[in-house]
């Protein structure tokens, strides 16, 4: 069944646009670190001794809006619609068009940082394999009551870096191979029960629309309307924890509210008809996983399946779901999102955030480079801390610098609460809006 399903893989079609920096050199760099920048007061470039890193990668749309469309519209709807008025500093207004364009950005970014390497994207996918495979492995030999929940704490972030590799392949910046993009992407994918082609389609949408209330695809804001229109129990759990971390399954079968369409279903208007084959592809391999899953619990049983797989699986969830939500949301100065005209590719990338992991940076491959991944998702994560670093001068008050981590990002809960807390819907009216709270459903989630 598994070679089947592998026989069907088909390269896929060029989804976004080449970088005008282009693939060009293939010299190297080594990362350097955070610190300050003299030519730009106030910013940061790298410092070697507080090193930072972070990444992750999805398709640019086919025709990025110029920013001189934004600069010519002097009537902006901001400063309402549930954002109250703070000091910015400066006078820095996180809703105002940006004074650079994204080429600018592009050209301040070195060539190489643009160069996939696939044996080094494959000596990643090697590495992740052996580490997932030697963790199981010692956890049965060792089989103590006491190492288990380090094992599936452990297990389930190697599961979620799995992931992030399969998230490469589907943006193109695993190697300029489609046909390998597509193969390790399956592999990768369906081990952890995620239909590859369906969630690379949808996740491209969320880039090509990143920042807009109505097409975004991921943890975009409900409108007010929607909001009021849902039952207690969905509220619940969409904002009330641990709920919102366990979302990601539920939300491959049927999306979120006010969407419909499955990741499984070829016929879902989340895809075209051209896509249909690819659909039904990785819907053939989810089920092969899930068949062999389902023989791995006759064989070994349910219980050990369940402490083997089962647990992990659901950590990974939760990273994935947390991690993804605070790159758009939980920064202490509330995010614009925009509709209609006020939108734009670059405005609504913007308005990602980048995160610092700790030491997890390294294992989960920097997808905390959230900010320079939503512009140029092209750049393989190897190269996205240097690439923020060279862009940072250019971005600005519009690059909002992470808080740094200790050795685990716990400080990261904090900032998961308090968003839940408050950002819960946008104003059914105006083109640049911010979250409102729910009063109500603040004091119950304190």
């Amino acid at each position: 069944m598994a070679g089947f399903v592998i026989s069907g893989l088909k390269p896929l079609p060029c989804i976004y646009d080449r970088p005008a920096a282009g693939v060009i050199s293939t010299s190297s760099s080594k990362s350097r670190f955070l610190t300050k920048n003299k030519n730009f007061p106030g910013l940061k470039t790298l410092n070697p001794i507080k090193s930072r890193n972070w990444g992750l990668n999805v398709s640019a749309p086919f025709r990025v809006a110029s920013v001189e469309e934004d600069e010519g519209r002097k009537e902006r709807n901001h400063g309402i619609n549930g954002f109250e008025e703070q000091e910015q500093e400066a006078g820095f207004d996180p809703g105002a068009p940006p004074p650079f364009k994204l080429a600018d950005i592009r050209a301040a970014i070195p060539k190489h940082c643009w160069v996939k390497d696939p044996w080094k994207s494959m000596s990643y996918v090697v590495r992740d394999v052996a580490v997932v495979l030697g963790l199981a492995a010692a956890a049965v030999y060792v089989n103590n009551w006491i190492v288990w929940p380090l094992y599936w704490a452990a297990q389930g972030t190697m599961f979620w870096a799995l992931f992030v590799l399969g998230h490469d392949c589907g943006h193109g910046s695993f190697s300029n191979d489609p046909k390998l993009n597509s193969v390790v992407g399956h592999l990768l994918h369906s081990s952890i029960l995620v239909p590859y082609h369906g969630w690379r389609i949808s996740h491209r949408t969320h880039h090509q629309n990143h920042g807009h209330v109505e097409n975004d695809e991921s943890w975009h804001p409900l409108s007010e309307k929607i909001y009021r229109s849902l039952d207690t129990l969905t509220r619940t759990l969409r904002f009330i924890l641990p709920f919102p971390m366990l979302a990601f399954p539920f939300y491959l079968w049927n999306r979120s509210p006010g969407k419909s369409g499955s990741h499984f279903d070829p016929s879902s208007d989340l895809f075209v008809p051209t896509e249909r084959k690819d659909v039904i592809t990785s819907t053939l391999s989810w089920t092969a996983m899930a068949a062999i899953l389902v023989g791995l619990g006759f064989t070994m049983g349910p219980m050990q399946l369940l402490k083997l797989y089962g647990i992990p699986y659901w950590i990974f969830v939760m990273w994935l779901d947390g991690v993804t939500y605070l790159h758009h949301h939980g920064h202490e100065e509330k995010l614009p999102w925009y509709r209609g005209k006020e939108w734009s590719y670059l405005r609504g990338g913007l308005t990602t955030l980048d995160r610092d992991y700790g030491w997890i940076n390294n294992i989960h491959h920097d997808i905390g480079t959230h900010v320079i991944h939503h512009l140029f998702p092209q750049i393989p994560h190897y190269h996205l801390v240097e690439a923020t670093e060279a862009a940072r001068p250019v971005l600005r008050k519009y690059y909002r610098e992470p808080e740094q981590s200790g050795p685990l990002p716990f400080h990261l809960i904090g900032s998961l609460m308090r968003s839940l807390k408050k950002d819960h819907y946008v104003s059914d009216t105006g083109d640049v809006v911010y979250y409102q709270t729910d009063p109500e459903l603040k004091k119950n989630a304190s």
